[in-house]
């Protein structure tokens, strides 16, 4: 009997049985996600970004695709994203969060509003409809809007990249490079890229005000992205302390849990929101 795990010449590799616990739910969930997107069953969550110098109020907010299944239950992104991030399915995902959030945009005149995208959906013809159709009726969501790449997705296809953000940015549109300092940085396409923002990895941020390791490393990309005439936010700020300390070291912008959770109901629609107007 050939062992479980040997390779032979006439049948596969066989794993243990968690892991192909693990491929048959992830098998599951795929699905799961699929059928959601067909039924356009998302929604985005809504997270604000705070100035330093004004913190107590949003400067923008970043909108998160949520996926919801059959039941009404979010699906984690981790669960599925890094599977469909590389295949169709993270493109018709992409499709999904750039409709809702140019829709958030046309609704709401005075949002500006971030939307994450994968550089592979420039070469996908329904995102590249669907970004034109948003834009085109009003130029003023084109001035509102951000896109969102992240730096290992930007640096997959640098050239690709470069070319459709200086047309869209001829437009008005925004661009963050996400993620920044996560370890994929080339230096000469930094310069050639010129986002209009960096967001520093928050792995870099938390607890940034008790880690001598984290300060040395979020000032060196602090001072990379204003060489580059760029804007700052901080990712994944918790803490007062790590606040006031991010403030005091002169970042621009702020983005955590200890500014706001992101929720599916639109800050600008609460009843708060309405008596300030």
């Amino acid at each position: 009997m050939t062992p479980i795990g040997t390779d032979t010449d006439d049948r596969p590799q066989r794993g243990s049985p968690l892991d192909f616990a693990v491929d048959h739910q992830s098998r599951l969930t795929l699905a799961t996600v699929r059928r959601a997107v067909d039924r356009g069953d998302a929604v985005l969550a809504y997270q604000p970004v705070v100035q330093a110098e004004r913190p107590a109020r949003a400067a923008f907010h970043e909108g998160l695709i949520r996926i919801i299944d059959e039941t009404g239950r979010i699906v984690p992104l981790r669960d599925f994203m890094p599977v469909a991030e590389t295949s169709e399915l993270g493109r018709r995902i992409d499709c999904l969060a750039l409709a809702l959030g140019l829709r958030a945009l046309a609704e709401e005149p005075s949002l500006r509003l971030s939307i994450n995208m994968s550089a592979r959906s420039i070469g996908y013809p329904d995102w590249m409809r669907t970004l034109r159709h948003g834009i085109g009726p009003d130029d003023t969501i084109a001035e509102r809007l951000i896109l969102e790449i992240t730096e290992s997705s930007a640096m997959g296809l640098p050239d690709l990249v470069i070319r459709f953000m200086r047309e869209l940015q001829g437009r008005g549109v925004s661009f963050a490079l996400d993620d920044f300092g996560a370890g994929y940085t080339s230096f000469r396409y930094l310069r050639d890229f010129c986002f209009d923002m960096i967001k520093i990895d928050g792995r870099f941020i938390r607890e940034i005000a008790a880690q001598p390791d984290n300060q040395v490393l979020t000032r060196a990309l602090q001072s990379i992205a204003h060489h580059f005439d760029m804007f700052t936010v901080a990712e994944q700020v918790e803490t007062a302390e790590d606040a006031a300390f991010l403030i005091d070291m002169g970042i621009d912008c702020l983005q955590g849990f200890y500014f706001g959770a992101p929720t599916i109901v639109p800050p600008w629609r609460t009843p708060q929101a309405a008596a300030r107007r």
